[in-house]
């Protein structure tokens, strides 16, 4: 056979989130879209602001000399710089432009994050359950998914990361709010993972890294707030994507951003940047980097998901399912 093993056993396997939205796309062109409801993918239903149609739009009719050509692999300068200014004014830490790297999407940055990072046999620890593709990114570059267990609301056990941290773990991968729970980690909580893996780093002798996979960053509901990664431990990676926030997942503009602090930083940079390119991905769409900066703090209207979890919630509450009620992001876990 050609193809290679590991990829034959991936499709034997298939997506069965894929599958859906494949059979999804069938029953829509059978009995018309609007009498087909898709809980598939995590495709947000909320077009983007009208500020992103207007900058488009004002980009187009002037366009900037050479704005289609090659850029620097880790994306525009004055937009770099424009998201360090985010970080910094969020965490209160000294970010620096070099310290982001504009990628294709919040999964183009984890893999050149892991590629970046990863060497053969090295593990990935992950928080169950967690987005599906994480083992496939991990195994995209030599590295193993180890899982560790979450309590009945979904919050990190850190007993159950304790006893998962062996010393292969490389990287500790935390997604909040949480695909697929909706689960939405308190900043107290990540700073007794920060102090965990300080203690295991000293332990085993080499860094463990904490990746955020921000990409449902901004959608958090009853007035809760966020945690963030760079507030808790000095080797953290923030990834992070415009696609639920501002409502653009087809654009795939992201970034990779590392904390001030991090170990060996400026060959970390470099090694990001080096793997963004070598990936393929070469650089993030140009057009949507030169809006970025232009955009300010505008975001999709939330509230029209906080109605629907609250309608749904209702709702299989009623039919007799048990469900935590999601606090971010769009997805509802219930008890099967």
């Amino acid at each position: 056979m050609s193809i290679a093993k590991s990829i034959r056993q991936s499709m034997e396997k298939g997506s069965w989130i894929r599958q859906m939205f494949e059979e999804g796309a069938l029953l829509k062109a059978e009995y018309g879209s609007e009498n087909v409801f898709d809980f598939s993918l995590g495709n947000p239903i909320i077009e983007p602001p009208e500020e992103v149609h207007v900058k488009l739009r004002q980009l187009l009719e002037n366009p900037e000399p050479g704005m289609h050509r090659y850029m620097p692999n880790a994306g525009f300068t004055e937009t770099r710089e424009y998201v360090a200014g985010v970080m910094q004014d969020e965490t209160g830490h000294p970010f620096e432009s070099e310290d982001v790297i504009m990628c294709v999407g919040a999964g183009g940055g984890l893999n050149v994050v892991f590629k970046a990072l990863l060497e053969p046999g090295d593990e990935v620890l992950a928080l169950a359950p967690y987005f599906v593709e994480y083992g496939a990114y991990a195994q995209n570059h030599g590295g193993c998914l180890k899982t560790a267990q979450t309590t009945a609301e979904f919050q990190p056990d850190l007993n159950s990361i304790e006893v998962s941290l062996s010393e292969r773990i490389k990287i500790v991968i935390i997604n909040s709010p949480n695909n697929p729970t909706g689960a939405v980690y308190s900043q107290e909580t990540l700073d007794k993972l920060g102090q965990l893996l300080l203690h295991k780093e000293k332990e085993y002798g080499h860094p463990i890294y904490l990746v955020s996979d921000d990409i449902y960053r901004y959608l958090v509901y009853d007035g809760l707030t966020n945690c963030n990664v760079f507030l808790s431990y000095p080797n953290s990676i923030l990834v992070n994507s415009h696609s639920k926030d501002l409502g653009l997942p087809g654009e795939r503009i992201g970034y990779i951003a590392i904390h001030p602090d991090i170990i060996e930083r400026e060959e970390l940079r470099s090694a990001l940047v080096l793997c963004n390119r070598i990936l393929g991905f070469v650089n993030a769409p140009a057009m949507m980097q030169k809006i970025l900066p232009l955009l300010g703090k505008a975001r999709v209207d939330i509230s029209v998901y906080e109605r629907s979890r609250d309608k749904i919630m209702s709702m299989i509450t009623d039919l007799g399912f048990e469900a935590v009620k999601p606090q971010g992001a769009f997805y509802i876990f219930p008890k099967s």
